[in-house]
């Protein structure tokens, strides 16, 4: 049986309950052994900084973060996350049997 497959659309700064409900969404699919994708674009890149989210990719969630979104803030290129484009999310979108985005 395949895994199933979340997505998660991450929009807002840190300081939003959003980063919040996106590390206990990817939580929950973890434990109930789904595939879990986060993506962060626009002020989510500023999560890379938050310890929760980077431990939640050590735990097996794939991470993602728009990489214009992070040079236009200043975010430099990490091995925290997979800094890619709009085709990757296009892919995401695509390839998840459930998205959710957090804007």
């Amino acid at each position: 049986m395949n895994k199933k497959r979340l997505g998660i659309l991450l929009s807002t700064s840190p300081q939003h309950p959003n980063l919040k409900t996106a590390i206990g969404l990817a939580k929950t699919a973890l434990s109930e052994q789904a595939d879990v994708y986060l993506y962060l674009v626009d002020d989510g890149v500023y999560a890379l900084n938050d310890d929760q989210l980077v431990g939640l990719g050590q735990q097996g969630v794939k991470l993602f973060a728009c990489a214009y979104g992070a040079q236009r803030r200043g975010i430099p290129i990490n091995d925290k996350a997979n800094f890619c484009g709009l085709v990757v999310f296009s892919d995401l979108v695509k390839g998840c049997d459930r998205f959710i985005a957090l804007n």
